[in-house]
């Protein structure tokens, strides 16, 4: 019986021999991840054998680097993914863990809902207490925070997270949020800001949680951004990236002058109504970003130059209303809907 497939989609993958990174096209199945330069391609760069296998999420081998997770084969051989978003990194690890699971287990793969592997009570989602905090209206406010002549852009405190939870009920006690709080930064959804929460974080063993009202996190797939006192023109500048998240991901796009076409990693925002686009594989300065309001965004059957790269299917143009063309493509028909829509709602919103 041939192995099921189970997820695909674009990962940041450390390349084995050297310390750099690379986006790939990751196919998971029954019994192993294959891994592919291109989505069109038919032979894998590699496949990692997933019996015998155990994950680590998060990981926390690169600091600079968040969302990542590890695949260790029977062999003692380590492999590094780095996912878009935490949504989306959950569902990876989820599946992953699962596959190992079944073949630990001589069982074919079934989706179920399985807990990870964390020193909480059972009763405790993580992922949907995450959910619950970023909730616009009903989660924790992201602020402007200032601290030692710098401006933390999209941040909280630890003492707003501690104070969220028990006035919402999720713990009985300041003590009992700590724990939750200190699982969230553990798993990753959490991020600390500034030096006071990053030497918590990286006290010990393991990562400490500072209820405290001069300690600064944030969340993990949201706006972060730290600058120095900046002139009255930075800050505008700066305005495009205060809006609201409500989509993100990978997709690929069309360069403007060579026409080739290269994975990136995109983050769009509302009011003010932006797509801003990323290097999955470096940090965090956008390559460029386009600016949506009263843009036009289509379903494209054909774009110039798009065949010479072996790309075809689930494309879709953006006309910006300065007449400027972005031409992107989907991992699949449903997501290229899903932009579509997510971009027809933002170029009618805000300002």
């Amino acid at each position: 019986m041939e192995p099921q497939q189970i997820r695909e989609g674009y990962l940041v993958k450390k390349r084995t021999l050297l310390s750099s990174w690379t986006a790939v096209w990751a196919v998971l199945s029954e019994d192993g991840l294959e891994f592919y330069k291109k989505k069109t391609d038919q032979t894998p760069k590699g496949m990692i054998p997933l019996k015998g296998a155990t994950l680590v999420s998060p990981c926390q081998d690169w600091g600079n680097r968040v969302l990542v997770f590890k695949i260790a084969t029977h062999k003692k051989q380590d492999h590094f993914f780095q996912a878009s978003h935490v949504e989306e990194r959950e569902l990876w690890v989820k599946d992953i863990k699962r596959a190992i699971a079944c073949l630990q287990g001589g069982k074919r793969f079934a989706r179920r809902s399985t807990r990870r592997s964390i020193r909480l009570p059972d009763t405790v989602n993580l992922n949907l207490l995450y959910t619950l905090l970023r909730d616009q209206t009903e989660g924790i406010k992201e602020l402007k925070l200032e601290r030692d002549n710098r401006i933390f852009n999209h941040c909280f405190t630890g003492s707003t997270v501690i104070e969220w939870l028990t006035s919402k009920e999720k713990a009985r006690n300041r003590p009992e949020a700590l724990m939750l709080a200190t699982g969230l930064l553990n798993e990753g959804f959490l991020q600390p800001a500034g030096d006071l929460s990053k030497e918590g974080a990286d006290s010990g063993e393991k990562s400490v949680f500072l209820d405290q009202t001069d300690a600064f996190y944030y969340f993990a797939d949201s706006g972060f951004y730290c600058e120095g006192y900046s002139s009255d023109e930075d800050a505008l500048v700066k305005e495009e990236f205060r809006g609201n998240i409500v989509k993100q991901g990978c997709l690929l796009k069309q360069g403007h002058r060579r026409k080739n076409w290269k994975v990136r990693k995109f983050i769009l925002r509302t009011d003010p109504a932006y797509m801003h686009y990323y290097d999955p594989t470096k940090g965090d300065d956008p390559l460029g970003a386009i600016y949506l309001r009263g843009c036009v965004v289509t379903a494209a059957d054909f774009v110039p130059d798009a065949k010479k790269y072996d790309i075809e299917g689930n494309l879709f143009e953006i006309i910006t209303r300065d007449e400027k063309q972005y031409f992107l493509q989907a991992a699949s028909g449903e997501e290229r809907k899903d932009w579509i829509q997510a971009v027809q709602a933002a170029s009618k919103s805000g300002k």
